[in-house]
């Protein structure tokens, strides 16, 4: 069925064009959440202000349309999917209001978890919720599902951290807690509403199996069903209405802002990982550290940790433990050092009559406890990475009561045997009695979907009836767990949630069949499917962890989605169904705006770099391999014929004048059919060739020079302050502190290959780079002397596809911090610089050390928010600049008031200072700027 024509017309005088995907493949992109179900929505909206959010729900309230609402889209358990309307949050959803010295924070539901404990830290707090997704999942997803995590607890989750809301009901009606004017307002608009609530509150009190068995339930980790603590906790009916918003997944109404009471962020932290010789041992200790001064305490049976044992860094003896072996990964903070030192001691005493059969002591060290914590957190990826193509990953959240946590794990492990699940691992937060099982499962057969009933409803009977657990801790019901509330809250909570959900959707318009669903085989529906599509990809299970770093997420498509596409797409053609049509669009959706810079696989929980499918595409449709090869043959001519167009350029400026320039080239360009580039204020000038000759060798330490080849082309721009080129700059810096200079033989014919690369001429891309490697080889002397290369990206990509053992290659950064820090004073400026990280900068590992570098360069350094790749990859700012525009639409409101900015790679600093509107330079400039010999 098609939307109502009443409420597609509202939509369309509403929200502009771009903003509303109908087409097959945005629907089936946005069709996906990490949840392993899928439904095609029929209409998504990128919605933009609180105003469209009333408009849309008096619409969809008035004609009767199903609506969800989608922050991140990081949900687990189906509840951010429609085959209706979905409305996905867009960029102006950031807004916060650190209040009392960060006691409070007011946070609008686009906000990344993450981002806002970033703001906290100044203060040393942060807000309660730390679920494992923090750095994707957003604020509005955190309240809506009730989120907690490793250290959250019951204490600190949003319900008991919630201060004050601002909500939307179905009908369209706003309400803010914190406001006096709008609770006046809601009061006169309300009343009845308000009245029903407290009088189900009463009734709900006055009821006292009914409340005791909701007190119970909520001494656990809960999140089944809506909130119904929120009726015995609370007898104000705003108290009661606003709690109820919590963990109500979208069904009762739009969350708009949320006010935390955060929590401490203690600074002083060491972690433990202790090994008991079985269940038994590791759950009574678990008892026993309930009410020591543990932060979080991670129980993971020997199966997870089988899952891991062969992970570089993990000890060797990991290998060998026993078969029933269990550990518990212990963490303590503390606001000192010393009540950290005291905390240890008695976490150690408490536990100290249990056999051991191996543990790693507490350690303050970064290296140790990062390492154990990345056991924990890799043994659910483990599991993904090693599965059947085509089997989806599915991770449950359940809860035992903790003084029956050793049973309860046991007879999970009996199920997962009974129903054949051997690869089933077991982690959690053990301290709360929460569990996470993690297993593989096909649904592309109607046995394994028998199989998986059969085993959900013995996991059901076994938790929420024989130990009077929770089926859902913090995952959120969701459609996965809907038809199985009853069973765990009985009838008469039951209905009472049926009472709260008609009393504040009557019409049912708020994402209908999640939490509360009449259809008691609804977990078994719309089941995602995961065909193979590509090795490189097929490991994918579509979390989302990989979008808030995509340049081209919100343009096009995000890496999830891209791959969301690529399968259906390889699907359908083992079908027999054309594709022709969906492959045209995705090949600017999906192709054309990927930067393919592989920040995603640092986010990715299985290591996938959805670049390497972008360029494998990029390959298939590379048919030039002629001019490639020229190219790579001629490359010394090419690069004259770059410095010839932008000298062409540069006097085209002085006879039309920018603005004209700027204006005649986007007209050619869009006459082109957006083939020909666009020319900007910030394109460079041209850059002289350089002349040189070999140099004796002097007292001086030397060191190779590798001029990248965009170095050796573009200069500054006409209009940048600075105007001494980049291989000028950096010779100067480089001799400032005491080195001689030397350069490769035929500079001008080298390159590292990454051109071709992008391009998808993998052979001409690695002739260059060994073409590059034995020059190097011949200026270093064998590996004698170290190589400076001026930008990242060229370093990245010698680094990445197999350096010669014996080169000793360095990006600025890398060299700076390493040789020059100690040969040169710093005299710090008093003018703010911003800094843009590089994807390669990131890849190698030296962000924080182009952070440190700069904050001795200036006493003021701005690292804009949310800006992790600026979308210039090489040449898309020129062939794709609105990847480019995309990325960095944020840029100029964050940089405003510096004076300059600093990155490592040319082209990138030619898109920042076009978007940015400040000079972007090379961070040789800025050191060089502040620096003089030390003597």
């Amino acid at each position: 069925m098609s939307l109502p024509i009443p409420f597609t017309n509202t939509v369309e005088r509403l929200i502009p064009r771009d903003r509303r995907f109908d087409d097959p493949l945005s629907t089936l992109a946005f069709g996906t959440d990490a949840s392993f179900y899928r439904l095609i929505p029929k209409l998504v909206i990128r919605v933009e202000s609180e105003a469209e959010i009333i408009a849309l729900l008096k619409a969809a309230h008035a004609e009767l349309v199903p609506v969800t609402f989608r922050a991140a889209g990081t949900s687990l358990s189906g509840q951010a999917i429609s085959d209706s309307v979905l409305l996905v949050l867009g960029d102006n959803w950031n807004g916060r209001d650190i209040r009392d010295g960060g006691a409070q924070i007011r946070l609008q539901p686009g906000v990344i978890g993450a981002q806002a404990n970033a703001w906290l830290a100044p203060f040393g707090r942060k807000i309660g919720p730390d679920p494992a997704s923090i750095n994707a999942c957003k604020i509005g997803g955190i309240v809506a599902n009730n989120a907690s995590g490793m250290c959250c607890g019951t204490a600190q989750n949003s319900y008991h951290t919630l201060a004050g809301l601002r909500l939307v009901l179905a009908d369209g009606t706003l309400l803010d807690t914190e406001d006096a004017a709008s609770v006046a307002d809601f009061r006169r608009s309300h009343g009845p509403l308000l009245a029903e609530l407290a009088e189900l509150g009463r009734r709900t009190r006055a009821n006292t199996e009914l409340a005791a068995k909701i007190r119970h339930k909520y001494r656990l980790k809960n999140t089944t069903g809506l909130s119904l603590n929120a009726l015995v906790d609370f007898d104000e009916p705003l108290d009661i209405l606003s709690h109820l918003l919590v963990g109500s997944e979208g069904t009762l109404g739009f969350i708009g802002a949320v006010t935390y009471d955060t929590v401490p962020d203690h600074p002083h932290k060491a972690s433990a990982l202790i090994v008991f010789p079985d269940v038994e041992s590791c759950c009574k200790a678990v008892t026993l550290l309930k009410s020591q001064p543990v932060s979080a305490v991670e129980l993971l049976d020997r199966r997870s940790l089988r899952s891991v044992e062969n992970k570089p860094g993990m000890p060797e003896w990991v290998k060998g433990l026993s078969a029933n072996a269990c550990a518990l990964l212990i963490e303590s903070r503390a606001a000192s050092q010393n009540l950290l030192h005291e905390q240890l001691g008695l976490i150690m005493a408490s536990i100290a009559q249990f056999p051991l059969e191996q543990k790693v002591d507490f350690s303050e060290d970064p290296a140790v406890y990062n390492l154990l914590w990345k056991i924990r957190k890799d043994t659910f990826p483990a599991v993904g990475a090693v599965r059947q193509t085509g089997t989806t990953v599915i991770i449950e959240d359940v809860t035992f009561p903790v003084e029956q946590l050793a049973e309860g794990v046991n007879r999970l492990i009996q199920l997962f045997d009974k129903h054949g699940y051997d690869e089933a691992i077991i982690f959690g937060h053990a301290l709360e009695g929460n569990l996470h099982f993690v297993f593989t499962q096909g649904f592309d057969s109607p046995e394994q979907v028998i199989r998986y009933e059969a085993f959900m409803q013995d996991v059901a009977q076994l938790v929420a009836v024989e130990f009077g657990g929770s089926l859902k801790a913090e995952h959120g019901t969701g459609r996965n767990m809907a038809p199985f509330v009853e069973l765990e809250w009985g009838s008469d909570a039951y209905q009472l949630m049926w009472q709260i959900k008609r009393l504040l959707d009557p019409r049912g318009i708020l994402n209908p069949d999640v939490i509360l669903s009449e259809d008691h085989e609804i977990h078994l529906k719309h089941l995602k499917p995961l065909p193979a599509a590509d090795e490189i990809v097929d490991k994918c299970i579509e979390c989302g962890f990989c979008e808030p770093v995509c340049p081209s997420k919100g343009l096009t498509l995000s890496p999830r989605q891209r791959i969301v596409i690529w399968r259906d797409i390889q699907a359908k053609q083992r079908a027999g169904i054309d594709t022709t049509e969906l492959e045209r669009a995705y090949h600017y959706q999906g192709i054309d705006t990927c930067a393919a810079t592989g920040l995603c696989a640092q986010r990715c929980p299985v290591g996938i770099n959805t670049g390497d499918l972008v360029r494998k595409l990029r390959a298939r449709d590379a048919h030039h391999a002629g001019s490639a090869d020229w190219l790579a043959g001629h490359f010394a001519t090419a690069l004259k014929g770059v410095r010839l167009t932008l000298t062409v350029a540069t006097g085209a400026r002085r006879v039309l004048g920018a603005p004209l320039l700027e204006k005649t080239s986007g007209a050619l360009r869009q006459l082109s059919g957006n083939r020909l580039p666009q020319w900007t204020p910030a394109l460079p000038q041209a850059v002289a060739p350089i002349h040189f000759s070999p140099q004796p060798l002097d007292a001086r330490p030397r060191v190779v020079y590798l001029a990248a080849c965009v170095s050796r082309a573009m200069g500054p721009a006409a209009g940048d302050r600075e105007q001494v080129p980049l291989i000028d700059k950096t010779r100067m810096l480089l001799e400032k502190a005491g080195y001689q200079v030397v350069f490769p033989e035929n500079l001008d014919n080298l390159c590292c290959g990454q051109p071709f690369a992008s391009k998808g001429y993998a052979e001409q891309a690695e002739n260059k780079r060994r073409e590059l490697v034995d020059a190097l080889l011949t200026a270093s002397r064998g590996g004698l002397d170290p190589i400076y290369c001026d930008t990242s990206p060229c370093t990245l990509r010698l680094v990445q596809d197999g350096l010669d053992a014996r080169l000793q290659l360095f990006d600025p950064v890398r060299f700076i911090r390493s040789h020059l820090l100690e040969r040169l004073d710093f005299q710090p400026q008093d003018k703010p610089v911003a800094i843009h990280v590089t994807c390669s900068t990131q890849h190698l590992g030296e962000a924080q050390g182009l952070i440190d570098i700069v904050r001795r360069c200036t006493t003021e350094v701005v690292i804009p928010e949310g800006i992790h790749c600026c979308g210039f990859a090489g040449d898309k700012g020129f062939t794709t600049p609105e990847l480019n525009a995309h990325s960095l639409r944020s840029l100029k409101d964050a940089v405003q008031y510096c004076d300059e900015g600093v990155s490592t790679s040319r082209t990138c600093e030619i898109g920042l200072t076009q978007h940015g509107g400040i000079d972007y330079h090379g961070l040789v400039y800025l050191v060089d700027r502040v620096t003089r010999p030390r003597t």
